[in-house]
């Protein structure tokens, strides 16, 4: 589960139990307020910043003595009640705001670990979330969670190829990049590296070195989903079904990408209500240590 992707984030869904609703309704609402403040492009960096440094003033200070400030209430007040109800840990919104904040600033990643601890704070928080409220803590499962939620995030950015590229967004490693001739070495910021991708792939044999290295890094997140897939078969109930789709709907997409031959610069893959039998029946199939669904 991503923050700044919201198709697969379960907000009140039909298998989150009734108790647990206003907690993720909560948790969903400051997730998606930090990410409309962070990609308000229209809005002066300065103020963006100060908007999330507020934010994350605020929601500090909730933890540490219940103040719940003016300029937040609509957020931090139901946030406070499932704060004591749950006993919902800081560190995970801090992380959250963190990856808005770098958002902001629009950074190159330099290499792949820098990809990595961005996802380590944009998503994983959110699974970690999901974990807690349903009492789950031991260190296999937040490890298994935190595979899922990363790979979730990686195949949204492989995915969303083609409009991040438009947007000036890259996700896609500056050195691995160079690596591939996909960049030239005055290429210093994510505006000049999309504009060039960008024109690469409106020509065959710059499309095909992309569409490879799309494939490559499909690879890489099918294998690590599939590293804590195990996950959803030891959790009891609702979030074990829901678990259980998620990782399959992520599959799933990489299925799609492959079909079209990696080719996410261009077009955009998605889901859709005829993926829904075969997710359910995907879902309803796994079973410990199945490695491909």
């Amino acid at each position: 589960m991503s923050v700044n992707h919201y198709e697969n984030f379960p907000v009140a869904s039909l298998l989150c139990p009734p108790v647990l609703r206003p907690a993720v309704v909560a948790i969903y609402r400051f997730a998606r307020t930090a990410d409309d403040l962070a990609d308000e492009g229209e809005v002066a960096l300065f103020d963006r910043l100060e908007a999330l440094d507020s934010l994350r003033d605020g929601v500090t200070a909730l933890w540490a003595d219940n103040t719940v400030a003016e300029r937040w209430a609509d957020i931090l007040a139901p946030l406070l009640r499932v704060r004591q109800r749950h006993a919902l840990p800081l560190q995970p919104f801090l992380d959250l705001l963190s990856a808005f904040r770098q958002d902001c600033a629009n950074p190159v990643h330099p290499d792949m670990a820098s990809v990595l601890d961005y996802c380590a704070r944009s998503a994983n928080p959110v699974g970690r979330l999901m974990l807690h409220l349903y009492g789950v803590h031991d260190p296999a499962s937040q490890a298994q969670s935190d595979a899922i939620c990363t790979a979730l995030q990686l195949i949204n950015f492989w995915q969303d190829l083609g409009q991040d590229l438009t947007r000036g967004r890259l996700y896609l490693p500056r050195d691995l990049l160079l690596q591939q001739h996909l960049a030239r070495d005055h290429d210093l910021t994510a505006d000049a590296l999309c504009r060039h991708l960008q024109c690469l792939a409106a020509h065959p044999e710059g499309r095909q070195t992309l569409r490879a290295v799309v494939a490559a890094r499909c690879q890489e997140a099918r294998t690590l989903m599939l590293s804590g897939a195990d996950l959803p078969l030891r959790l009891p109930g609702r979030i074990g079904w829901e678990l259980r789709l998620v990782v399959q709907g992520g599959l799933r997409i990489l299925d799609h990408i492959q079909a079209m031959d990696h080719n996410t610069a261009l077009s955009r893959p998605r889901l859709g209500p005829a993926d829904l039998p075969l997710l359910i029946w995907r879902a309803a199939r796994q079973r410990p240590q199945d490695r491909q669904p």
